[in-house]
């Protein structure tokens, strides 16, 4: 058989994602920071925008469509053409994988795509010199990845996340633990019991609360906390004053061990925080704004601090389209106006989905709100993207780096995601708080002859329909500081409490 060229007809079909929807989805997991900076830009750039300084939103208010209908959206956008479209949305996981590799098949987002637009493989540019700098770990993200890997509990992740985000610029805790169980609809004890737990993170001395403790912290962390040790940092102010005399009294040690003594705790860290880099800006501005109303629902509305606030300058586009101009010209006037009209648009689009998932998310997680940290309903990205009719992917990228101002406190839109306990009879999932309350309970009320193993445990789960292993058990039940079967056994025979 011969070889020689032919030529063929053929049809087929394949996915293109334009440049425009590559920045659309990326305009969308941006914070309002990150946004304002590149609408400053196009601003800059684009010659028939303008910022509209006098602008005067108009507020859409719908029913966000629970079962009682008590949930109120107030949205503020700028009516412009073309906006009558869905919220953007990535509608398949082959999409996700095709924007400038940005997401990974977990879910996750990478921190670097707020780079600059339209540079990617295809464009040929290098990155600025800036980028290619090493640059200090982010406290934060160091400590959020310690929270992940140390604490599973969702409730007690949540209260983790929230004493994170209340450290001062150099590491000390400035929240007082009462004001903040009562916050979060939680008791001071289990704040208490969270924070022991962070203060064993790195660096050493994190989440103090005074010098002192930052001190202690450091020095129990290099097993150097001993009685004489424990005197001197009670009384560190002598240090200061210079009464070494008295201060060597006190500890009851040699003039050259306290000198030895001065010279390991000048070499501690007042202020460990201090290593890692820090945001310029340390305040944080919600992008939606939760409040009661006054019949016992909640009203959601976006931030209008927060959007854009843009135009396209049409009569200035008509004015020097009249005017003689030659092809190139037209040619960039007409891609400016296209250009300006998809960024209105967009911005519309953003707006309208960070409120479409913000309003599940307080429908979802509405115990919680009324009722507390303990009451927060077990949700992962598919429950809320199933119930908007978006993809896990678009919920991801809206819900990371925005903020929710709430009767509660500020949260980032991606603390309401907690994990959750299948059901024995493949029903409902369990909140692993709740079956963590309810093994603390059934431990609480078992009688001296019949104290009750992790085996045993399991099996009263699992009648009651909540499917879990021995070594979840074992692993809540050691979270809750209760010691096991053997040992409370032995404290009850002794005459001792369960615990």
């Amino acid at each position: 058989m011969a070889l020689a060229p032919r030529l063929d007809l053929r049809q087929s079909q394949s996915l293109v994602i334009t440049p425009q929807l590559q920045q659309a989805i990326k305009l969308l997991q941006l914070s309002s920071v990150e946004l304002a900076d590149y609408v400053e830009q196009e601003l800059t750039d684009n010659p028939l925008l303008e910022s509209d300084d006098g602008f005067e939103a108009s507020v859409l208010s719908e029913s966000a469509g629970n079962s009682d209908d008590r949930t109120e959206t107030t949205q503020v956008v700028e009516a412009v053409d073309g906006q009558d479209e869905a919220p953007l949305d990535v509608e398949s996981a082959v999409e996700e994988r095709a924007v400038d590799g940005d997401w990974r098949d977990d879910g996750g987002y990478d921190t670097h795509s707020s780079e600059t637009w339209g540079k990617g493989s295809q464009g040929g540019e290098m990155p600025d010199i800036e980028r290619t700098v090493a640059e200090l770990p982010d406290l934060r993200s160091h400590l959020v990845q310690q929270l992940n890997l140390t604490i599973t509990d969702p409730a007690d992740r949540f209260i983790g996340s929230f004493l994170i985000d209340n450290l001062d610029e150099s590491g000390y805790l400035r929240v007082d633990l009462a004001e903040a169980g009562e916050q979060l609809g939680t008791d001071a004890g289990r704040v208490a019991r969270v924070l022991a737990r962070l203060q064993r993170f790195d660096p050493a001395g994190i989440f103090a609360r005074d010098l002192k403790e930052c001190l202690r912290l450091q020095l129990e962390d290099k097993n150097r906390f001993d009685p004489a040790m424990a005197t001197f940092i009670a009384n560190i102010e002598l240090l200061a004053a210079r009464d070494i005399k008295k201060l060597q009294a006190l500890c009851g040690v040699s003039l050259e061990d306290i000198q030895d003594m001065i010279t390991e705790v000048r070499a501690l860290d007042p202020k460990p925080a201090l290593r890692f880099e820090r945001p310029v800006d340390e305040s944080i501005i919600p992008d939606v704004i939760m409040s009661a109303r006054p019949d016992g629902a909640w009203r959601v509305e976006l931030n209008s601090e927060t959007l854009p606030r843009v135009l396209v300058n049409r009569t200035y586009f008509s004015d020097i389209s009249q005017k003689k101009a030659n092809k190139a010209e037209k040619e960039f006037l007409a891609e400016k106006l296209q250009s300006a009209n998809w960024l209105v648009k967009a911005l519309n689009q953003r707006a309208e989905t960070i409120l479409k998932v913000a309003t599940e998310l307080v429908k979802q997680q509405e115990m919680f709100f009324k009722l507390g940290v303990v009451h927060l309903k077990p949700l992962i990205l598919r429950d809320v993207a199933d119930a908007i009719e978006m993809h896990e992917s678009t919920v991801s990228r809206v819900t990371t780096n925005k903020f929710m101002a709430t009767p509660r406190g500020i949260f980032e839109l991606k603390y309401f995601f907690t994990q959750s306990l299948p059901s024995a009879s493949g029903g409902e999932t369990h909140s692993a708080e709740a079956v963590r309350h309810r093994i603390k309970m059934l431990i609480d009320g078992e009688a001296v002859s019949d104290v009750l193993s992790d085996d045993r445990l399991v099996d009263i789960l699992r009648e009651g329909g909540v499917e879990v292993a021995r070594r979840t058990v074992a692993k809540y039940r050691d979270s809750l500081n209760i010691p096991s079967s053997v040992q409370r056994r032995r404290d009850k025979a002794a005459g001792y409490g369960a615990r």
